[in-house]
């Protein structure tokens, strides 16, 4: 069994000053946004073993955010490949990761992420800032995992849970 987790980057700041798309930072609410699921996620239970993040400055500071926010115990790590990906480039890269790792979330970006949870559910889900998606696949490897084997476990967004305390 292979868990995913697809986790989109928070809100970011259209009027920081930054030179490429690529540096481009999260906002206040990015931000905040970023630690509520971080938290909500370590609630669950369902902390992924390895996190990977898009190279981009709003999804490294998501990802970091949630790993401190939620004390995840966690192998982190940025890759580059995951900024501008699609879903096909996304499947090889999937079918890729190290079978030590069971539950695996990537940090990125849409429509990237709302594509691939059609190709691997059916489900036409849009995932909006700072949201995470939680699948599932019967594959025992990462190799095995393809388009229309997953299964849709949850979509979490963080404005379900702004008012909780976490």
């Amino acid at each position: 069994m292979r868990r995913l987790v697809l986790f989109r980057h928070g809100k970011s700041d259209w009027d920081a000053d930054f030179r490429s798309d690529h540096e481009r930072p999260l906002n206040g609410r990015g931000a905040r946004s970023a630690r509520l699921m971080g938290k909500l996620l370590a609630k669950t239970g369902e902390t992924p073993t390895l996190v990977l993040s898009s190279t981009a400055v709003r999804a490294t500071s998501t990802a970091q955010a949630a790993i401190k926010a939620g004390n995840w115990d966690v192998e982190y790590r940025q890759d580059h490949s995951l900024y501008g990906a699609s879903p096909s480039s996304m499947l090889e890269y999937i079918r890729a990761l190290p079978d030590r790792h069971g539950s695996v979330m990537l940090v990125g970006h849409e429509p990237t992420w709302s594509g691939l949870v059609s190709a691997f559910t059916g489900a036409h889900a849009r995932v909006p800032t700072a949201s995470m998606v939680g699948m599932r696949f019967s594959s025992a490897r990462w190799v095995d995992v393809r388009f229309d084997g997953g299964e849709l476990l949850w979509l979490l967004k963080p404005r379900l849970f702004e008012h909780f305390p976490l």
